[in-house]
């Protein structure tokens, strides 16, 4: 009976999320653009970032938390950290990531699916200064598989979507219960 209980307080998500920001890598190692509206293509990722995915891809989109930026800002002494400098293609606010385990949600027309954690990498050290890469561990957002592809814009709310399809196996399925 707990675990069934379990089950359920993990399956309630009715918040709704927004998407604040939109970032794409147009090639290795150069600024981040930060356009108002993006395609998102089905089983790649978004048009125009130099690392759409392959169609078996976990890590076609990449979400981060708004909520995170002021936690790694802190955690590397600075005042402020800007979504260009993580390097991650959205940014949204209202939404506990983590509690899209398992599940398809939709991002303006788009249907994503998350596949896992997004974990830093070696590159957050320089971008960061020292520690950089131990400031992003655990809020480096989600990795997403895109299900349906569609425009995206500025504001778009983000909403998880109702299932009774078995869950999704994540990268992370052994840190949590359920």
């Amino acid at each position: 009976m707990a675990a069934q209980r379990l089950q359920d307080l993990m399956n309630t998500l009715p918040q709704q999320g927004t998407l604040e920001w939109i970032g794409l890598r147009p090639g290795r190692d150069e600024p981040m653009l930060a356009p108002e509206s993006a395609t998102i293509e089905r089983g790649q990722g978004l048009i125009g970032d130099r690392f759409r995915g392959r169609p078996e891809s976990k890590r076609q989109v990449t979400l981060i938390q708004a909520e995170h930026l002021p936690v790694i800002a802190s955690l590397v002494h600075q005042d402020a950290i800007t979504p260009d400098r993580l390097r991650r293609n959205l940014v949204v606010r209202g939404l506990n990531l983590l509690a899209l385990k398992g599940k398809r949600f939709r991002v303006g027309e788009a249907v994503l699916e998350m596949t896992g954690l997004c974990d830093p990498c070696s590159k957050m050290e320089g971008e960061l200064g020292p520690g950089g890469y131990n400031a992003m561990r655990g809020h480096g957002g989600i990795t997403t598989r895109v299900i349906e592809g569609g425009e995206i814009r500025l504001g778009d709310v983000i909403e998880v979507l109702a299932s009774d399809r078995a869950p999704v196996q994540t990268s992370f399925d052994d840190l949590t219960t359920g």
